[in-house]
């Protein structure tokens, strides 16, 4: 399906600012691990150590029960999963009905600096960084040209793990390769600045990563533009200024280098061949996922068994999975319903009706919903019978098939990061910000004909708005890990301009502190770096 992760150990830190190596003059002890000092040994080594850095966002280390970062359960605290968690179930897009510790403080939106998911995201971001560190410090001056692309790989991926601190944590500790390993305590970096920084490095890498579309699932040139267009669409958040045009030229980028097209059916992206080696053009990165070769419960995996149960959505039926699954924790509120769904339209001034249990009638195809016992979720705890499910992904081919490298239990399915129709959206937000209103609504428009198969459900510049560009982006990226970022940017995240039921801990929802558009640097950080000062209202 896809290029499949071969994980090797290479000898580093696991957290640069603990932990001290004396010797990195070493050779392996078994010829099967790939350690600092002899990675130079073979030209392979590099790239099988490359991947390692990939996989440290997807899975948890070499295997079960040898996790990078040791946990009570190590598939809990992967970086995208505990990300996922982040970003969803603090929003209307997702509540999460377990009782384990912390998930019903992001579900309410009452999180501390002891939130164990603040912790797990921060921890394995900050490893990430320190592991694409020691790969660039190993590699200096090699110019080979595959080392040389590989090391752009390493810098993008890098600033991918700070664009996520930049956006939840703001203000994290800062290292590059330059600051070595060893036993410190690395400063703190003002927003703004890293901002800088990640700009500053995804240009300078540009040139030195493969032509898009090339590259897959490895970062290349579109992949490095669709992060500077991230980055610029929210400049004003991380910075103060906003940067429209900046945002735009990047997505220009992207879609003029004609190397990606919209797939026809929106479903094909959340599907076992949602690649490009299946022929899904509209993929521009992911991490890749494969049920018989990198097997963990994080990314696509967990999103699909914790959104399956027995009686209204099970695993078998909707997402194509047999074992370990149904787990029933995360479904939708109704507040995401009411945006993906035009009840009154479709259904009239009635409550939705039982008879139409997957709003087939529902003209937009983009829905994968599924009523359950009752749309209303009476607390944050509640059964995961109750709201919406959403079983928008699968492990199941697009047409329906098992996948070549089908597991019963893990997906093949891999974790779409930066799409095609994201880069039509953002430069759709950046034209409006602009005041250019009539080109904004050509893009939006073309990813609706998508979704309705032909003109019907477009819209006039009259419809278009603030509101309706930040509803489009719900209706398209649903369960993507996106959502708290576009709230955040508009301003819905917090205060009471919008309210989703739970909301600060109400069924009804309620108006939360700004200070939560930012998370609080871990505590366990503050008490072990006395150069980490903690964001304000913590």
């Amino acid at each position: 399906m896809k290029k499949i992760y071969i994980i090797f150990s290479i000898l580093i830190t696991a957290m640069v600012y603990t932990s001290c190596v004396n010797d990195l003059d070493v050779k392996p002890t078994d010829p099967n691990k790939i350690l600092a000092g002899n990675l130079g040994d073979d030209p392979a080594y590099m790239e099988q150590t490359l991947a390692k850095l990939y996989a440290s966002f997807i899975i948890s280390g070499q295997g079960d029960g040898d996790a990078d970062i040791s946990s009570s359960d190590d598939g809990f605290f992967i970086t995208m999963r505990a990300l996922w968690n982040l970003q969803t179930i603090t929003t209307d897009e997702g509540i999460n009905a377990w009782g384990d510790v912390g998930i019903s403080d992001l579900n309410t939106q009452t999180w501390s600096a002891q939130n164990p998911f603040l912790t797990a995201v921060y921890q394995r971001l900050s490893l990430s960084v320190t592991y694409a560190n020691d790969f660039l410090n190993v590699t200096a001056g090699n110019t080979d040209p595959a080392v040389v692309k590989y090391r752009a790989e390493a810098r993008f991926l890098r600033a991918f793990a700070y664009y996520w601190l930049m956006d939840l944590f703001a203000n994290p500790p800062f290292t590059i390769e330059a600051d070595g390993v060893g036993k410190y305590f690395p400063e703190q970096i003002q927003r703004a600045d890293l901002f800088d920084f990640i700009i500053d490095e995804l240009k300078a890498i540009e040139p030195d990563l493969g032509e898009p579309g090339s590259s897959y699932p490895q970062a290349d040139k579109a992949t490095c533009w669709m992060l500077l267009a991230k980055t610029y669409l929210n400049a004003e958040v991380y910075t103060g200024t906003a940067q429209w045009d900046e945002c735009k030229i990047y997505c220009d980028k992207v879609i003029a280098s004609n190397a990606y097209s919209l797939a026809a059916d929106y479903r094909q992206n959340f599907s076992a061949d949602n690649d490009r080696q299946h022929g899904n053009n509209e993929m521009i990165f992911a991490f890749a996922e494969d049920g018989l070769n990198t097997q963990g419960n994080g990314g696509t995996t967990f999103i699909i068994q914790s959104s399956s149960d027995a009686t209204y959505l099970p695993a078998e039926t909707f997402h194509g999975l047999t074992s370990n699954t149904n787990w029933n924790g995360n479904r939708a509120r109704k507040d995401l319903m009411n945006i993906l769904v035009d009840t009154i339209a479709v259904y009239g001034n009635v409550p939705v009706p039982a008879t139409d249990p997957l709003f087939a009638l529902a003209p937009d195809k983009r829905i994968y919903l599924g009523q359950k016992r009752s749309i209303d979720i009476p607390s944050p705890s509640s059964s995961g019978d109750f709201g919406v499910g959403v079983y928008k992904f699968t492990a199941k081919n697009h047409d329906g098939t098992e996948a070549a490298n089908y597991s019963p239990t893990f997906a093949s399915t891999d974790f779409p990061v930066f799409r095609l129709a994201d880069a039509y959206l953002m430069r759709a937000e950046a034209l409006f910000n602009t005041d250019k209103p009539g080109e904004a609504l050509t893009d939006i428009n073309l990813i609706r004909e998508r979704a309705y198969g032909d003109d019907s459900g477009n819209i006039t510049v009259g419809d278009l708005t603030s509101d309706f560009i930040l509803d489009e982006r719900a209706r398209e990226f649903y369960y993507e890990g996106q959502r708290r970022t576009d709230l955040v940017r508009f301003g819905k995240f917090t205060g009471g301009a919008y309210v989703w039921q739970w909301k600060g801990g109400t069924h009804d929802g309620t108006s939360t502190s700004s200070h939560l558009n930012i998370f609080p640097i871990p505590g366990d950080e503050i008490s072990a770096n006395p150069n980490i000062k903690q964001n304000d209202g913590y």
